[in-house]
C-alpha cells in the first residue's frame, strides 16, 4: 500500500528520467500540436528570448519584488557566453538591481574547466561598477567539485559572484563549510537532479531538516542567503525559526510557480526575488519544476486548458 509522499516521490523520480530523455524531448520538439500545447504550461519560462525576460522582470519590478535572471540553456559554449554579455550590458543599462545565473556548462565547463572559469571571470567584469551579481547554478552532483573549484578561484578575486548548494547531497555541509571564506551569496536549494542513495537524501522530512541546517549554517557563516524553494513547510518552518528575519536572508522563487504564495509572504514584508527563465529549452525546466513540486501538474494541466497563455505576472500584487 502506497501513501501520497511514496507516490510522489515516484512520480518525482520519473520526471527527473524524462528530462534527461533526449528522445522524448526531440519528440515534444519535433511535434507542433504537442510543442505549443506543453510549451503553455512552463509558465516558469517568460518567453523566447531575451527581450521576454527583460520585460517580465521590469513589470514584476514594477511591483516591488527583486528580480534574477537565466539564460538561454544554448549548446554552443562561445553563443552562450555572448548572450550572458548582452543581458548583463542591457540590464546594466537599465540600472536594475537583478541576478544574472547560469550553468558552468554553459560557459565551458565540459570541454574544459578553465575555459570556464575564463569565460565566467569575463563576465564578473563585465558586470563590475553595474547593481548585478552573477550567480552559478548547481548541476548533477558528478559536476560538483569542478563548480565548486572554479567559483572559488572567481570568488577570491570579486565579491559579485554566488554559488547555489543542494540540499540532498550529504557533502554539502562540507561544502558549505569550506566556503566560509568566500564572499558571495550562498542559495539553498533541495536539488532537482535524480541522483543515487549512495550520494543523496530522498524528498522526506529529513531533507527539509537538512535544508533549515543549511541556511542557519550559511547565516551563522556570515553569508547573504537565498532561500530558495517553494515548500510552504520549508518557508513556514523557516519564518517560525526566524531565519527569514536574518540579516541577508531573501526568499527566491521561480517566475509562475506558487505566485500567490510568492506575493503572501511579499504582503507580509518578506523579500521575495522572482528567478527569470528565458528561451527555447523549457522542457528540461518544466519536468524539474513538476518533480520538484508535484501539485504543479494540477497547474500545469489547467494552463494547457486555456484558449491563450497565461501571464503569470498578472497573478503577483
Amino acid at each position: 500500500m502506497h501513501d501520497n509522499k511514496d507516490w510522489e516521490q515516484q512520480a518525482a523520480d520519473a520526471l527527473k528520467s524524462v528530462a534527461r530523455r533526449m528522445d522524448i524531448k526531440a519528440y515534444v520538439e519535433q511535434s507542433p500540436l504537442l510543442y505549443e500545447l506543453l510549451k503553455k504550461a512552463a509558465l516558469h519560462v517568460t518567453g523566447d528570448s531575451r527581450k521576454d525576460g527583460l520585460e517580465a522582470g521590469q513589470r514584476l519590478t514594477a511591483k516591488g519584488y527583486d528580480i534574477g535572471e537565466n539564460t538561454v540553456n544554448t549548446e554552443e559554449c562561445e553563443t552562450a557566453t555572448l548572450e550572458l554579455t548582452a543581458l548583463i550590458d542591457d540590464l546594466g543599462g537599465q540600472g536594475t538591481s537583478a541576478r544574472v545565473s547560469f550553468d558552468l556548462s554553459h560557459i565551458g565547463l565540459l570541454p574544459e574547466p578553465e575555459l570556464a572559469y575564463m569565460n565566467l571571470v569575463k563576465l564578473t567584469e563585465r558586470a563590475l561598477g553595474t547593481e548585478l551579481e552573477l550567480f552559478i547554478s548547481m548541476e548533477e552532483s558528478a559536476k560538483t567539485e569542478q563548480i565548486l573549484e572554479v567559483y572559488k578561484r572567481a570568488a577570491s578575486r570579486y565579491p559579485n559572484i554566488g554559488i547555489t548548494l543542494q540540499a540532498h547531497l550529504y557533502r554539502t555541509p562540507d561544502d558549505l563549510a569550506a566556503l566560509s571564506a568566500s564572499p558571495g551569496r550562498i542559495r539553498i536549494v533541495k536539488g532537482a537532479y535524480q541522483e543515487s542513495a549512495e550520494v543523496a537524501i530522498s524528498r522526506s522530512e529529513s531533507l527539509n531538516e537538512r535544508y533549515l541546517q543549511l541556511v542557519r549554517q550559511a547565516l551563522g557563516d556570515g553569508h547573504r542567503v537565498s532561500v530558495a524553494t517553494h515548500d510552504e513547510r520549508i518557508i513556514e518552518e523557516a519564518i517560525q525559526r526566524g531565519l527569514l528575519t536574518e540579516h541577508g536572508a531573501k526568499l527566491e522563487m521561480l517566475y509562475g510557480i506558487r505566485p500567490e504564495l510568492g506575493s503572501r509572504l511579499k504582503s507580509a514584508g518578506y523579500p521575495v526575488q522572482i528567478y527569470l527563465t528565458y528561451g527555447h529549452e523549457w522542457y528540461l525546466y518544466l519536468c524539474h519544476r513538476i518533480a520538484e513540486y508535484p501539485p504543479n501538474l494540477y497547474r500545469a494541466v489547467a494552463n494547457m486548458a486555456e484558449s491563450r497563455r497565461v501571464d503569470p505576472v498578472e497573478a503577483y500584487v
